[in-house]
């Protein structure tokens, strides 16, 4: 057996932030990793001869905690592409482009957009995203879906259909009427304001050279005890300590997924409030995909390779070129398939899927779409250790009756992770928020020596 002050369960940016910090005061710390590799939802991988962001990319203003963390690694960004026109395909199925963040939709629709999204923004903006269930109306908005509060607050199908889609689709991963109006908000809070959400060059703003995964990587790179393929199914724990596998610690930072922690044997049980808290959260389901062409045709075409639609199946494209560090001259379109479509997506063999996949590109850029050079689905919804994307959400009703408890410790245990954060909520940031958070609680607990 070995003792060390704090094990921590989880090499996701969370633990190793967390990891990172208690080292730097002084602490013996132990890093155990169910996966092979250190990152977490974070993966940078060459496919096919091409570097793809598997898991999360990009970064925004807002995100100070990874903006701070990226200066301190010493790594580099580079702005997304976003020269020329974006695309949208609207309710009556015709393409258009345009330029800024105000889709091309009929005046009438374009107010109601406008009005429902400042009625978002005035909720958001009620809301500590950190104590979410203290909104004034935080009962009433918990107990209605999104897509009843939609309803409620407009009958322009298209203007609900798009507010929709960057609660949804793009940001849950869920469909409107399987989360609240409550959790809606605190989407948008966490974002600093629906607004943010609303703009695709704020928050799809930056990337890092070499791809996100550098951040765990670099973290990593500062311990000197990282355990791979080490998963944790049972800790055993009183009030001042903790058994995990082969190590007793005064300390345990548990920083995985709220759907992971029920996989592991608590021995004593945990409350359980703890236990059902976390049967009300789960991941939401979309399909990453990666198409890579010889070169980038749509900036030739004068467009941006930003693309949006409510009625596609790819709801949203982007060009995700990479850096050009090698002379790599190949463009690469990133698009989205969340939730009901993409139940429907993986219903099918791959070679369906690609045909459908690559039929929905073409509507936005033209048949030069079918003919890509490699393609490539991110496999989150398979994966063991996370089995969905981007994060995890309460289900309707849940927020309000189980969230005080989201960050309560339990003896010597603290369970976190970015979904479970304020600002960043479900984002890099938060999970370096919320790694920062459990490592000054249990330096501050910690007596001087």
């Amino acid at each position: 057996m070995k003792d060390v002050d704090v094990v921590v369960v989880g090499a996701g940016v969370t633990g190793l932030t967390a990891a990172v910090r208690l080292r730097e005061a002084g602490l013996k710390v132990a890093v155990l990793e169910a996966r092979d590799r250190v990152g977490g939802r974070l993966l940078t991988e060459t496919v096919d001869g091409v570097r793809l962001e598997i898991g999360g990319q990009w970064v925004s203003p807002d995100q100070t905690a990874l903006l701070a963390m990226i200066d301190e690694l010493g790594l580099t960004t580079y702005p997304r592409y976003r020269s020329g026109d974006s695309i949208y395909i609207g309710r009556d199925g015709v393409r258009k482009t345009f330029r800024g963040d105000a889709f091309p939709v009929p005046s009438d629709t374009a107010m109601e957009i406008k009005r429902v999204a400042e009625e978002l923004d005035r909720l958001a903006a009620q809301m500590d995203p950190l104590v979410p269930w203290e909104h004034p109306d935080a009962g009433e908005l918990d107990q209605m879906s999104f897509g009843a509060w939609l309803a409620e607050q407009t009958d322009d199908q298209e203007a609900s259909d798009n507010i929709g889609l960057y609660i949804g689709p793009a940001m849950l991963t869920k469909p409107a009427h399987s989360f609240s109006a409550l959790s809606a908000v605190l989407m948008a809070a966490s974002a600093g304001g629906f607004a943010h959400l609303l703009d695709a060059d704020f928050i799809l703003d930056r990337r890092i050279v070499g791809g996100l995964q550098e951040v765990p990587l670099r973290l990593a790179a500062r311990l000197d005890d990282v355990v791979l393929s080490a998963p944790v199914d049972k800790i055993v724990w009183d009030d001042s300590s903790a058994v995990v596998g082969d190590y007793r610690a005064r300390h345990v930072v548990l920083a995985v997924p709220p759907t992971l922690v029920n996989r592991i044997q608590f021995v004593p049980a945990l409350p359980p409030v703890q236990a059902q808290m976390r049967q009300h959260q789960s991941f939401g389901l979309v399909i990453k995909l990666h198409i890579t062409y010889e070169t980038p045709f749509w900036r030739s075409a004068g467009l941006s390779g930003t693309a949006f639609s409510p009625y596609a199946l790819v709801h949203e494209a982007y060009d995700n070129s990479n850096e050009d560090v090698d002379g790599d001259d190949r463009g690469i379109l990133v698009g989205f398939v969340s939730d009901l479509r993409a139940d429907a997506l993986l219903a099918l063999d791959p070679g369906e899927r690609r045909e459908k996949v690559l039929s929905s590109l073409a509507a936005y850029y033209g048949p030069e779409a079918l003919t890509p050079v490699a393609y490539y689905e991110s496999p989150w919804q398979a994966d063991e250790w996370t089995a969905g994307a981007f994060g995890t959400s309460f289900d309707i009703g849940s927020l309000t009756r189980y969230g005080r408890h989201l960050r309560t410790p339990v003896g010597p245990l603290a369970i976190v992770s970015s979904d479970v954060a304020g600002l960043g909520f479900q984002h890099v940031d938060g999970a370096i928020r919320m790694g920062e958070a459990a490592a000054a609680a249990i330096i501050g607990a910690t007596p001087a020596s």
